[in-house]
């Protein structure tokens, strides 16, 4: 399957077992980038038009969808996700809906950015799901309220027109429009369900706000940074060692599997831009029999080149954060991290403010995507 596959049509009706066992999804190439719309980046689902039968809220958990085939409430089939009424025609002579008519929910995403990707996950949504979607974007400064956002003057921009869907699968769409979004509209026509919401993208930050904080965290995903690349994923993603706030489990951290050679695994990050590091944390938050041993830190410049190793590698306790001063401050734009041999760590976080050449890049980059 390419990734641009549509699944259009019902699926079966479920049949016992398993409930994924015959959903439909696809390899989309843009879901290892960040998503913008996740709950622990402060993305929310501010308003909907109807939530009749399941709440808005649904659409952004981070956890796949649950379907448990006997929990029925006083509305009827209570299902993880987002689901409408069925809409009307307006008399006995016009009982269906006109082309027009549609339900819509709006998203204020955790980390405004460039969207790369979306998904519509209709898991479960057999033969209640929307027959088209389509999603609009805006850029609104500060915190606007539904009845800003929803104001005859806010201009939206489509990043996904009006398409057919299907239901219990994961309908993927690349998106291309290099601009800078707070906001999303999901609207689906005329009505029905969908399970999740998946925007991946990258994060663009106010530089504003940076220059404020002064001292901030280089490498947080909500602050615009990003993992490259990671040498094992096998358990967790890497990207779960950038993401706000302490660890809550064992799975929130990045855990690899267990080495039967003599090497090490390592993640390689972007900071935001080129910055000054000064302070170090590497957490192991719920990480006890399985914790790294050991770890150290190299970093390099904006143009590539050699590592330098600005921790040496030092020792590791379980459950822990360790925290560094660093003897000088270190002008970087990427860093690594060595773990030896294996295991995992559940939060990095690197402490400094972005040099003058830094600031300048990312002030242009805000200018260029509309900011």
């Amino acid at each position: 399957m390419t990734a641009t596959a549509h699944f259009t049509g019902d699926a079966n009706p479920y049949g016992g077992g398993d409930p994924y066992a015959d959903y439909r999804t696809a390899d989309f190439p843009f879901t290892h980038l960040v998503d913008l719309a996740d709950r622990r980046l402060g993305a929310g689902v501010i308003a909907a038009n109807d939530e009749f039968f399941a709440e808005r809220e649904n659409l952004l958990k981070p956890e796949p969808a649950h379907f448990d085939p006997e929990h029925f409430g006083h509305k009827g089939k209570i299902m993880d996700g987002w689901e409408t009424r069925r809409r009307r025609g307006v008399s006995a002579a016009q009982p269906h809906p006109v082309d027009e008519d549609h339900d819509w929910a709006l998203v204020r995403l955790g980390a405004p950015g460039v969207v790369r990707g979306i998904v519509v996950d209709t898991a479960h949504f057999r033969g209640n799901y929307p027959q088209a979607v389509s999603v609009e974007a805006v850029s609104v400064p500060g915190s606007p309220s539904p009845e800003d956002l929803l104001a005859p003057d806010v201009k939206w921009t489509t990043l996904v027109p009006r398409t057919a869907v299907g239901g219990h699968a994961a309908n993927g769409f690349p998106v291309d429009a290099a601009q800078r979004f707070t906001h999303l509209r999901v609207n689906q026509h005329p009505d029905g369900g969908i399970a999740r919401l998946r925007v991946y993208g990258d994060v663009a930050p106010d530089p504003a706000w940076l220059t404020a904080l002064g001292t901030f965290d280089l490498v947080a995903l909500e602050n615009g940074g990003r993992v490259e690349d990671a040498s094992d994923r096998f358990y967790s993603p890497a990207t779960n060692t950038i993401q706000p706030g302490r660890s809550r489990k064992m799975d929130d951290g990045w855990e690899t599997r267990r080495r039967r050679d003599k090497g090490n695994d390592w993640i390689h990050y972007h900071l935001v831009e080129e910055a000054e590091i000064r302070a170090v944390e590497i957490d192991t938050a719920y990480l006890k029999g399985n914790s790294a041993g050991w770890a150290s830190l190299s970093a390099r410049g904006a143009g590539g080149g050699d590592w330098t190793e600005v921790l040496p590698r030092t020792r590791l306790q379980p459950d822990t954060a360790h925290r560094f001063v660093l003897p000088e401050a270190v002008r970087a734009a990427e860093v690594r991290i060595d773990i030896y041999p294996d295991g995992g760590i559940s939060r990095l976080r690197l402490f400094g403010s972005l040099t003058g050449q830094g600031a300048a890049r990312l002030s242009a980059r805000h200018v260029e995507l509309g900011g």
